[in-house]
């Protein structure tokens, strides 16, 4: 079997253990349940809340997120547009930032966990 990147387990949202469980229940476009996350891996049974409270750490992932959507609008704006009124950049930003909030939120929590969760990859802990 080959074996899944770190990067592909991140990018679908996958277990960093086992780079197969989803980590979050439903898809991204469904916003009723943007936030509800699998208590367990649904294959190698790791926990996806290590001790409480420990998403708040997202919180600063989320930041850099957001600094960057902001800056790139802010840049296509300015090169597209001409240097317009400040009312556009507002708006365009707003306008991206909330579109992508979704993906955002998903992403900040799903990097926070890879790289400080804990969890190093194991095939051992995959069930077939």
């Amino acid at each position: 079997m080959k074996e899944k990147s770190a990067y592909h387990a991140a990018l679908k949202g996958k277990c960093p253990r086992c780079r197969t469980g989803d980590m979050f229940r439903y898809p991204a476009y469904k916003i009723s349940g943007l936030g509800k996350m699998h208590k367990r891996c649904g294959t190698c049974e790791l926990s996806f809340e290590p001790e409480p409270g420990f998403y708040y750490g997202a919180m600063y992932v989320s930041y850099a997120f957001s600094v960057a959507i902001f800056l790139v609008t802010s840049f296509v704006v300015y090169f597209a547009a001409g240097d317009p009124e400040i009312e556009w950049y507002f708006g365009a930003v707003t306008l991206v930032a909330l579109l992508l909030y979704p993906l955002n939120f998903r992403y900040s929590r799903i990097l926070f966990f890879h790289v400080f969760g804990g969890a190093k990859y194991d095939p051992t802990r995959i069930k077939i």
